[in-house]
């Protein structure tokens, strides 16, 4: 359990994260995930990230039980910090992250899949920002990356999902693939993508996040002082506390 990588090939480096029962992360499971996700776009060796998960789900947010279990900010404010860091890790990572997707990503999820270079994804996943419903705000910034304004703003609002088929159809989803064939299909990308001069791809990523229209970390984190207003009000914690079931149909509380 945990964030784990590898190097199953040379230049490729896979960052995997296993938090049962549906992958939302504590705390320290952001920070854990942004820094093997940095510490791999150092490693000069490195020429490609595969970012995948175990279990159920990609990922399903932040930890909700974390945050109840705190009487104060102490958590909440660490949810912040923590997906700020991983969200940026996956940005700036100095070389590019292809994310592998099965089945839900949502909440953070978004932020990071919203954040990597390339994204396959198995026909059983869904993207969404269910963010409304568990008292929370954010990764709007990441959504409109996936799809365009109107839709970003309906699915927002309504916190519907998106399927992947659907994301492939606006262009934000490279592949479509039977769950089985998953791993394989972004071995095969990052495997390609590793074939290149390795000074030319750390220098291609740089180019193209420097020519990129929004400034990802400065936009979310605009976003985030309205998730603590809503924390500070009250709000979050009145919205939180009326659902019981989640996504999953279990009382995991997660977002």
């Amino acid at each position: 359990m945990g964030v784990s990588t590898a190097s199953p090939e040379k230049g490729i480096r896979v960052v995997t994260v296993d938090f049962p029962p549906v992958n939302a992360l504590p705390v320290q499971g952001w920070y854990d995930l942004a820094d093997a996700v940095r510490t791999a776009g150092r490693d000069p060796g490195i020429r490609c990230v595969v970012l995948t998960a175990r279990g159920r789900g990609f990922n399903a947010g932040v930890d909700i039980k974390e945050l109840q279990r705190d009487a104060g900010h102490r958590a909440l404010v660490g949810a912040n910090r923590g997906c700020y860091e991983a969200f940026a890790a996956v940005y700036e990572c100095e070389v590019p992250v292809v994310a592998a997707v099965n089945g839900f990503c949502l909440g953070g999820g978004i932020g990071l899949v919203g954040n990597a270079d390339v994204i396959v994804a198995s026909d059983d996943a869904t993207f969404g920002l269910p963010e409304l419903d568990r008292g929370a705000l954010g990764a709007a910034t990441h959504l409109a990356r996936l799809v365009p304004q109107h839709l970003m703003r309906a699915l927002y609002y309504t916190s519907r999902t998106a399927t992947a088929q659907e994301l492939h159809a606006h262009g934000s989803v490279w592949r479509v693939v039977p769950r089985a064939e998953l791993a394989a299909a972004a071995l095969e990308l990052a495997q390609e993508i590793a074939r290149k001069d390795g000074c030319l791809i750390r220098l291609a990523k740089a180019a193209i996040n420097g020519i990129d229209p929004v400034d990802v970390r400065r936009s979310y984190r605009f976003e985030q002082g309205f998730t603590f207003e809503a924390n500070l009000s009250g709000v979050a914690d009145r919205v939180r506390d009326t659902f019981g079931k989640d996504t999953f149909g279990k009382e995991d509380q997660q977002s």
